[in-house]
């Protein structure tokens, strides 16, 4: 039974999951949107929504937190200077999902993540 279970594994073993969520997440921050599978899409959701909330708060152990997920100094300071003051108000949900359709070849169901 799968009880309490709540992470997605996504067909593959932890190490490469996790540097999967980590690159959508740097691609969304550097990029603004990303297209990807609805699966995905829901899993960087996880990831990238607590970096922004810790961006928010701007303390020097939130800044090492986001220096453990994102990979380049470019999209920490993009994170922290500008993809975050724009959410100061806002109290989470700070993405979206918009459906773009079906992959011809293996029928997975697209979407744009996007900030809001």
């Amino acid at each position: 039974m799968r009880h309490n279970k709540k992470q997605v594994k996504l067909g593959r073993v932890k190490a490469p999951r996790e540097a999967l969520l980590r690159n959508l997440a740097e691609s969304l921050v550097l990029h603004g949107s990303i297209v990807t599978t609805r699966a995905k899409a829901k899993a960087v959701r996880g990831v990238i929504e607590p970096l922004i909330t810790k961006a928010r708060k701007n303390r020097p152990v939130d800044r090492e937190k986001i220096n453990q997920v994102l990979y380049t100094g470019k999209a920490i300071a993009k994170l922290i200077n500008e993809i975050a003051p724009r959410y100061a108000e806002r109290p989470g949900g700070y993405t979206r999902m918009t459906k773009m359709g079906f992959r011809p070849n293996d029928g997975a169901q697209k979407v744009r993540i996007e900030f809001v």
